[in-house]
């Protein structure tokens, strides 16, 4: 990778290279970064993260021209860099250093390179390289005081993400692929194709490097990318990438609805007790099938559980239907979800107050108003893993 140096000995790239009109596709990248900064409310101080490969390192190039502007709409902004080494690969470290120098010379400053130990998990190593990588990430946005994160993310690996997701069998949240602001991260490229960072690359003279994992058979996201996608786009016709993109678009904005209705739902009927949760099974069981399974998921995540898969979430969702006390069914994180039914806890509330017994109708036969609830419990623990 290498920037070309003018004849005076001063990098070409800290500022026009040569006069001219202005190249479409870099208009085009400007004004999506504009676009992006200005819905975040302009931070005054952003952090680009780049690899050194096409997509990153024309975002960069991109995010240079507004640091030597010094503002966007007038909005006054700083931007620094940061260069993640996984250390995955032999001469990372030289890669990390040479795209940190390239960085340096686009006027960018401060540039940081950060090493990381990628350890293993059982999501693959796809995901633990992620995860790394975002905590350095945050990490180096806090120490370096930016407001946001800008990731290189294109229109491509949007559309790869769901085709992904579509594979998996997965939900609409997985399916809504990447959202273009998470927090501190944003993806101000999610709108142009990976064809249009290469030529940004181009016109800015850059010699970006490229990743041989992109290309490696063993993992989905790259034979999706190598293998899948141009097979789809040439027995389907051009532009599948594009109508993925859209579709990840829309399912955004339903996943987001169902989100906000779920949380309001769950929040409405939870019951918080020591050492876990309850859930009013009547209430549960009348709410629509898309309600239902997420108030489930949320349960389990409130009292320290994972995401669970839609078999485990299934599997506690019919409880729902079983005669009695059931369960328990275990969830990810190490939680226990069970149902107590109305009768036991009768039994329950006999035995620990020493009230009357409810007659075969479910009323007290006892003196005294009836209690208001009168239904089970669909019961959410989190039970400690055991010490080997």
């Amino acid at each position: 990778m290498s920037v070309p140096v003018s004849h005076g000995g001063t990098s070409a790239a800290k500022g026009r290279r040569r006069p001219g009109r202005l190249a479409p596709v870099v208009g085009k990248a400007r004004k999506q970064l504009q676009n992006a900064l200005a819905a975040a409310g302009y931070p005054s101080r952003v952090l680009v993260a780049c690899s050194g490969g096409p997509d990153s390192l024309a975002l960069a190039a991109v995010a240079a021209y507004f640091a030597r502007r010094g503002h966007v709409d007038g909005h006054p902004v700083a931007v620094a860099a940061v260069v993640v080494d996984h250390q995955l690969q032999v001469g990372s470290a030289d890669v990390a250093s040479h795209t940190a120098s390239v960085l340096r010379q686009l006027g960018i400053d401060p540039v940081e390179v950060r090493t990381v130990d990628v350890a293993s998990t059982g999501f693959g190593p796809e995901a633990a390289a992620r995860d790394a990588r975002h905590a350095a990430l945050e990490s180096a946005a806090d120490d370096l005081a930016c407001e946001a994160i800008l990731l290189g993310h294109t229109l491509d690996d949007q559309a790869e993400q769901v085709l992904l997701g579509l594979a998996r069998g997965s939900g609409t949240r997985s399916l809504a692929g990447m959202r273009p602001a998470r927090g501190r991260l944003l993806r101000p490229f999610l709108g142009l194709r990976r064809e249009e960072t290469l030529e940004i690359c181009e016109v800015e003279e850059l010699d970006p490097w490229h990743d041989p994992s992109n290309a490696d058979p063993a993992f989905a996201r790259s034979r999706t990318r190598v293998e899948v996608m141009p097979v789809l786009e040439e027995k389907l016709g051009p532009g599948v990438a594009e109508s993925l993109a859209r579709t990840a678009a829309i399912l955004q904005q339903d996943a987001d609805f169902l989100e906000d209705l779920a949380n309001e739902t769950y929040l409405s009927l939870v019951q918080r007790e020591a050492g876990g949760a309850w859930l009013p099974e009547d209430a549960v069981r009348e709410l629509p099938a898309a309600l239902r399974f997420r108030v489930i998921a949320k349960a389990a995540a409130d009292v320290g559980g994972q995401q669970p898969g839609y078999g485990r979430l299934q599997a506690a969702e019919a409880l729902l239907r079983r005669q009695g006390s059931a369960g328990p069914v275990e969830l990810p994180g190490h939680v226990s979800v069970y149902r107590l039914s109305l009768s036991d806890l009768e039994q329950q509330r006999t035995v620990s107050t020493g009230a009357p017994e409810a007659d075969a109708t479910g009323e007290s036969t006892g003196a005294g108003p009836r209690e208001a609830a009168r239904c089970g419990k669909l019961v959410f623990r989190h039970q400690k893993p055991s010490q080997q």
